[in-house]
């Protein structure tokens, strides 16, 4: 095995060597004995939705089976199969903010869970026209949750759209169609219509599929961003360590690994209890060091601190230093192989949630209702496993890198303040950067998102992308297992200014900021929706009329089908590095590639070579810049000629 194959980072390569010496199993070999994939699921050309099938059409026009047997064509079934993914993405990040609703209708004064951020919840309840003068605040609270709650089953109407959307988007999606209605009556529509006997149509079937990523987006991904802000507090600018070499042999090491907040900050919290680090003492250890994996290790690391183990492809590996007593996770991006490869060490997995109950792991089910103390015992557990380490599997290694995250909306806005108000209170414009936009200091923003996918080298193009966006004065605001290889790289410190173009460098100094901003976690992309939206708000422009581009390099899940889709829809060029499962059906490649432009103003671009596909999102910065400046002078003409008018 060629280590260097698989991973850039020296940690990550260390750790697949040592597991191929311990005769453990990775993801990578799982990869190598998959060999070559399906071609016709590849394509997205298999139709398995009844059990006539499953039918896979030939991808050779007048070769082999070009319908299925109920007649669907390769178009149908592509746009069939894409909207099902879109779907299931969607239903994963509502989930997500409806847990958390959940938990926010659960919190009161003396609870487990309170209000850390009541500026925000004031804010929320504002948006959506509740009353919120001289009301107790916990009885807001309830309120505030019952109405987003009310969001996913509602009977009529439409969503509640954040005050961010300008009109100009609104109109766009209500001329199409395509204005999210309840958030799980959108999931339950494409699952219907991609039934048998439903929708044949690929074009209509696409229409479908973006209404119910903006019902991700604007819905449930909001919700899930804003209530942990207001459970859990907003982030705030934190320093912090990234990768493998966090975790500490002389320490109580415990893995949170997953995605809803409110598990992983009870175990944060707890961890610091005097109870459990007695007991930490008492087993030899000299306390207790929680590090955080994928989406979970954002949302802790921005409020806490608390240090990045690894993102997605790295969780095999952090069992594999022989260093980890117990891996505690909740939904989402969780090996099943994590089960078997924690009884090759001392490692405990523990299952926490009854959405993710995996076989062969501990099961302690989190209770909300009793949060601290069931994490408590559930902490007790990995403490008492201390004793059962094999010193002689045990390498850590030493790779880590410095970053600074934490970058929410409100906390950029306050540091922009500080360049234009430095002698008052900050007061939150985003003028400083409209400026820097329209005057060229900086050419354009770039959001770069996603997972990993062992198609790739793990992170690799994720970190050359970035480097050659920022090297031309790109601004780039990272999220989730992007911004965990960002911040594993050094991107996410001051000094990868050096790595900047002049103009970015210039800002990054007087900001005080890298030039990677981490934004938090997956469901968090909806803080980048915030940041253009205001943006184009505070220019009296639509979002597509703005340098602005997304790219996902090694996307690899349901979820980011789901956010490409919405980032698409609200007129966001986007990048996908892993080419999805539509290269069977013409039809559903044109539209994602070109008529979508037509209808949204942005479009799908496919491309694996990270250089390619940088060079071709600051060629459509520049594209960009022209109709800014463009849409900038017609409106400067027309306040002149109404100022000539009236005088």
């Amino acid at each position: 095995m060629n280590k260097k194959k698989y991973a850039v980072d020296e940690a990550s390569q260390e750790l697949i060597k040592k597991a191929k010496d311990d005769r453990i199993e990775t993801v990578w070999d799982r990869k190598k004995i998959m060999k070559t994939p399906c071609g016709f699921g590849e394509k997205g050309l298999c139709c398995r939705i009844c059990s006539m099938g499953p039918c896979r059409i030939s991808p050779v026009t007048g070769k082999g089976a070009q319908k299925g047997l109920c007649g669907a064509t390769a178009d149908v079934i592509v746009s069939r199969n894409y909207a099902r993914m879109v779907a299931a993405g969607t239903a994963a990040h509502s989930d997500h903010g409806r847990s958390i609703a959940h938990v926010l209708h659960m919190a009161s004064k003396d609870g487990n869970y309170t209000v850390k951020d009541e500026e925000k919840l004031i804010e929320i309840a504002d948006r959506w026209g509740l009353e919120t003068e001289d009301k107790n605040i916990y009885d807001l609270t309830h309120e505030v949750a019952e109405y987003a709650l009310n969001e996913y089953g509602k009977p009529f109407g439409n969503l509640t759209l954040p005050t961010f959307v300008p009109d100009k988007r609104k109109k766009i999606w209500e001329n199409l169609g395509i204005t999210p209605r309840a958030i799980d009556r959108e999931v339950v529509t494409v699952m219907h219509s991609t039934h048998i006997g439903c929708t044949a149509d690929a074009e209509s079937m696409i229409k479908m599929a973006m209404r119910t990523s903006l019902a991700d987006g604007y819905g449930g991904s909001i919700m899930g961003t804003d209530i942990s802000d207001v459970l859990f507090g907003t982030p705030t600018v934190r320093e912090t360590e990234a990768n493998l070499g966090v975790l500490d042999e002389k320490y109580v090491n415990i893995i949170v690994h997953g995605h809803e907040p409110s598990l992983s900050e009870m175990i944060v919290l707890a961890a610091d209890d005097p109870e459990l680090l007695k007991l930490a003492k008492e087993v030899g250890a000299e306390g207790i060091n929680i590090a955080g994996m994928c989406c979970t290790a954002n949302e802790v690391m921005m409020r806490h601190g608390v240090k990045i183990a690894g993102n997605f492809l790295q969780q095999e590996l952090a069992v594999a230093t022989g260093a980890v007593e117990a891996v505690i996770v909740d939904v989402q991006c969780i090996f099943p192989a994590l089960s078997d490869l924690t009884k090759a060490y001392h490692t405990k997995l523990i299952t926490t949630s009854p959405k993710a109950k995996i076989s062969g792991a501990i099961h302690r089910e989190f209770d909300e209702r009793t949060a601290y103390e069931s994490a408590k015992s559930i902490i007790k557990e990995a403490i008492l496993n201390f004793e059962s380490r094999d010193k002689e599997k045990i390498f850590i290694p030493k790779a880590k890198a410095h970053a600074i995250v934490g970058f929410s909306y409100k906390t950029i806005l306050n540091r922009l303040d500080k360049v234009v108000n430095s002698n008052i209170d900050p007061v939150g414009t985003i003028k400083p950067l409209a400026d820097c936009i329209t005057s060229g200091v900086l050419r354009g923003a770039a959001g770069v998102v996603g997972c990993n996918n062992p198609k790739q080298t793990h992170d690799q193009s994720i970190i050359e992308i970035i480097k050659s966006l920022i090297k031309k004065d790109v601004i780039v605001v990272a999220t989730g297992c992007a911004a965990q290889a960002a911040a594993k790289a050094g991107l996410m410190s001051k000094d990868a200014r050096k790595l900047a173009g002049k103009g970015l460098a210039t800002v990054c100094d007087l900001v005080d900021i890298p030039p990677v901003l981490h934004m938090g976690s997956c469901v968090d992309n909806t803080r980048i929706l915030n940041l253009v939206g205001e943006l184009a708000k505070f220019l009296n422009l639509d979002i597509s009329d703005l340098p602005v581009v997304g790219v996902a390099p090694e996307w690899m899940s349901e979820k980011a089908v789901a956010i490409g889709t919405y980032v698409v829809s609200s007129g966001i060029d986007t990048w996908l590095g892993i080419m999805p499962p539509v290269i069977g059906s013409r039809e559903v490649m044109d539209i994602l590639t070109n008529k979508i432009e037509d209808m949204v103003g942005a479009r799908f671009y496919f491309e694996e070579d990270p250089v390619k596909a940088a060079n071709q999102m600051i060629e459509r910065i520049e594209e960009k810049r022209k109709i800014l400046y463009k849409k900038l002078k017609n409106q400067n003409l027309a306040v002149e000629e109404a100022t000539v008018a009236q005088n």
